[in-house]
């Protein structure tokens, strides 16, 4: 099969479009046969070998944590799949990925792929969706009525974020750029800010019960997310290279979010795009052999929104 993968670690041009041997699934295993997979930024991180602390990969390594596909076969002891079952989900991060022809996921972390969303396009659900969702809901606690602040709505995880916010009841008050802003307002966000005409902070006029951050902003600023979220509040932080502020006196949690592979929540996720709750946004498709290249322009700041790697 054609696969990506890098011998080494290092900038984009380590990665490698190369054939390889189709995977057999071991016990508890489902060889996928690969619609898409998708790209996100820890690719990168991983790549260049920065995440070699948490997220040990060996190497020959392929990236590529969503997958979107069709079941191909079934290892021992694996129930309620079957082949030709077309399904999603989000795979291990030290294992090999789904930038390939064939990859083997473990059957707990798959679930069946949107219906009524091209196959491939579901490929752009699995990690963002799954951080937006425990950020929220997990680890925020956001329920009906309550105001949640979304710094760096602009991005990925950002638009699922405030789809969900919004699905929720919550009043969104969401950042992001002129470039994004339409976006952002199309997704439901109740306010819009111009983080670059304002700083964040001033044009929250009421304090909110949830600060999520999804940008790598300067720390002051992330720092003072704190200081307006109502007290017994929360701000969850998925920069984990930054801590997230906390205010002990005014019982104000600070969370670190290292999004985590979770069947069931994606199952919900899938149900919301079923139903019409939740709309999957592609920015790009790109096919598996211009991976590289795709590396190279988000290294350059010239990657917005979701692409979905098509195979």
């Amino acid at each position: 099969m054609k696969a990506v993968r890098f011998h080494d670690y290092g900038d984009p041009d380590v990665l490698r479009y190369e054939d390889v041997a189709v995977p057999d699934p071991g016990a508890g295993q489902v060889r996928v046969r690969v619609a898409a997979t998708s790209f996100n930024s820890v690719d990168g991180n991983i790549r260049g070998g920065f995440m070699r602390g948490p997220i040990p990969v060996e190497l020959p390594h392929t990236p590529g944590l969503d997958v979107a596909g069709t079941v191909d076969a079934l290892g021992e002891g694996v129930d309620g799949l079957a082949v030709g079952d077309r399904v999603v989900g989000f795979l291990p991060m030290d294992k090999p990925g789904a930038a390939a022809e064939y990859v083997l996921a473990p059957a707990g972390v798959l679930t069946a792929a949107p219906k009524d969303v091209p196959l491939a396009d579901a490929a752009a659900l699995p990690l963002v969706a799954l951080t937006a969702y425990q950020a929220l809901f997990e680890h925020g606690k956001l329920a009906a009525g309550q105001r949640v602040l979304i710094n760096g709505a602009g991005g990925a995880v950002g638009g699922y974020a405030v789809q969900l916010a919004k699905e929720a009841g919550a009043h969104v008050i969401a950042t992001a750029s002129p470039r994004s802003a339409d976006a952002v307002k199309s997704a439901g966000a109740d306010e819009v800010v111009d983080h670059t005409a304002i700083g964040v902070t001033a044009a929250v006029s009421e304090p909110v019960d949830v600060a999520l951050n999804l940008a790598p902003v300067d720390p002051a600023e992330l720092a003072a997310l704190v200081t307006v979220v109502r007290p017994g509040g929360v701000v969850v932080n998925t920069t984990v290279w930054m801590p997230a502020p906390s205010d002990e006196d005014r019982g104000v949690r600070g969370i670190d979010l290292f999004v985590r592979s979770d069947a069931g929540q994606l199952a919900k996720l899938v149900a919301l795009v079923d139903s019409g709750e939740l709309r999957v946004d592609v920015a790009e498709r790109v096919p598996l052999a211009e991976l590289a290249a795709l590396h190279a322009r988000a290294a350059e700041g010239a990657v917005h929104g979701k692409v979905v790697v098509t195979v």
